[in-house]
């Protein structure tokens, strides 16, 4: 579904991206791990169009997407759900949510539904403000909202930070869903290692700007976690 290829990013002369190589197969759950800074925010960004690599190929279902700006890339099918979830904070959840049909041209054809169906907390809060909602109701918001441009992939950057471990359960269980679903793929940065374990297909590990492992999830073991995600 996604396929990045020799992806090199530089900022002000410092090369920050060496050569990322990275799959997304269909209808599967990949997570990106790593320590802070070495990467894994930066790697999503040139997914989406906000950073412009010097060199590589970043592919959507065999659509080359270099030299699109972001907004085609989400026309495209891409769903993103950057770290700090971006909501709008003055708008009402109906709002952020009915936002993301009109910026995006999308008809609701029941999509509305299913998203209050997998976060439905959301439909109690509908006339709230999106600045008084918990970290944990944000993220279920920009989830939801990601999810109504009817993406071919899902792009979440740290969605369990700052959230209580009850919430961080239910979007595991509803990022299962929506895989068990077999519509939409889901790229996923990701610290919580426990969290990768209990959702991911597969796992790739960067370290200094270039991808240092990677296979199964259920290859992810102790040496590994020693050798390049303890701090």
């Amino acid at each position: 579904m996604l396929s990045l290829l020799n992806i090199n990013v530089s900022y002000d002369g410092s090369r920050i991206l060496r050569g990322v190589n990275l799959t997304v197969p269909e209808h599967s759950l990949v997570c990106l791990m790593g320590r802070n800074g070495v990467g894994k925010t930066t790697t999503l960004k040139a997914i989406v169009g906000l950073v412009k690599p010097e060199a590589g190929s970043v592919k959507l279902a065999g659509t080359e997407l270099l030299g699109l700006p972001p907004d085609a890339r989400a026309r495209k099918g891409i769903g993103f759900v950057p770290q700090g979830r971006d909501i709008f904070p003055h708008l009402t959840v109906w709002e952020n949510l009915k936002i993301s049909l009109v910026v995006h041209g999308t008809k609701a054809n029941g999509q509305v539904d299913r998203v209050l169906e997998l976060f439905p907390i959301l439909k109690e809060f509908l006339q709230r403000k999106g600045g008084v909602l918990s970290g944990g109701q944000q993220q279920q918001l920009a989830i939801a909202r990601a999810l109504l441009t009817d993406p071919q992939i899902l792009i979440l950057d740290e969605p369990t930070e700052g959230i209580q471990p009850n919430i961080i359960d239910l979007i595991g269980d509803t990022l299962l869903k929506i895989k068990k679903e077999g519509k939409i793929s889901i790229l996923l940065v990701e610290q919580y290692l426990d969290f990768c374990l209990s959702v991911g297909d597969s796992f790739y590990i960067m370290d200094r700007g270039a991808i240092v492992a990677n296979g199964p999830i259920s290859q992810l073991n102790n040496d590994i976690v020693k050798k390049h995600l303890t701090v």
